[in-house]
């Protein structure tokens, strides 16, 4: 994955558009006005495939500008905090990696509205409309976070501004708030929540080492110390001994055994008897 996001980035990376996050979160802002003061504007705005084929396709942007969240204080804090992740990880991965990042979750998105939509008028033989509840960019927005938290496990933040929490238990928080989804939700939901989190899977195993789990690297792994196993000393059995005096290392650690040249024979002496031994010739 990394090769072919390589090769693209010298091709294409000029086209990226720096500060994603930036225009990403001026478009909630956008959708939080029309909210407050124009409220059935956003009834066309949603991401609808029977009105996308039926000539609507201002809908397949338009659904990005929905607010995740209807409160302004929370709407204001979440922004705060995404623009942190965004800024975060754009200087990370680069322009161009962030913008495949995002612009893959709103194309996998759309994706699964299709699909979806598919599933549906195979099933029932007639198109079927209100599917735009289905998606948003909730999930979007989760698999940023998730991102900056695989980039950065380690790192704290205070919860509710009082707690200290590392990233990666948030990250954990998240993954079962997303299976507790997967669960409650029918298998359209199923179907939104999986193609909304596809580009954060994608980058997940895309980064991962799986060469260390593989049956031919365990199998060395398992011969290796097998191999180190008996090569090893056994319970009183030791690598030095004077010829003259018998002492080891176990007697004393700090001796010094050497093998005299001049003896023919492997004859191997302890550093008080290197040097006055009687060397030992064959006949």
């Amino acid at each position: 994955m990394n090769k072919i996001l390589n090769k693209l980035e010298r091709k294409m990376g000029r086209y990226a558009v720096p500060n994603l996050i930036v225009w990403l979160l001026a478009g909630y802002a956008i959708g939080f006005v029309l909210m407050r003061m124009a409220p059935g504007v956003l009834n066309l705005m949603t991401l609808e495939p029977y009105y996308i084929l039926h000539g609507q396709v201002w809908r397949l942007l338009t659904w990005v500008l929905m607010p995740p969240d209807a409160n302004l204080l929370f709407a204001v804090i979440m922004m705060m905090f995404y623009y942190q992740l965004g800024q975060s990880l754009e200087r990370t991965w680069g322009s161009f990696r962030f913008n495949v990042y995002i612009f893959g979750g709103i194309v996998f998105t759309v994706i699964g509205a299709f699909l979806l939509y598919g599933i549906y008028y195979v099933s029932y033989g007639v198109p079927v409309t209100g599917m735009g509840s289905f998606f948003s960019t909730n999930y979007i927005n989760m698999t940023i976070f998730l991102a900056f938290a695989v980039c950065y496990p380690q790192m704290q933040v205070l919860l509710y501004f009082v707690i200290p929490v590392k990233m990666k238990w948030l990250a954990a928080v998240y993954c079962v708030m997303i299976a507790l989804n997967m669960f409650e939700t029918n298998w359209a939901g199923r179907v939104a929540i999986l193609m909304s989190v596809l580009n954060f899977l994608v980058f997940y195993f895309s980064t991962r080492d799986f060469h260390r789990v593989s049956p031919k690297e365990i199998h060395r792994r398992q011969t290796f110390k097998a191999q180190m196993r008996q090569s090893a000393p056994r319970p009183g059995v030791t690598k030095h001994k004077c010829a003259i005096c018998g002492r080891t290392e176990q007697d004393d650690p700090t001796l010094e055994f050497r093998f005299c040249s001049k003896c023919e024979g492997n004859y191997e002496y302890c550093q008080d008897h290197l040097f006055t031994h009687q060397h030992i010739h064959r006949n």
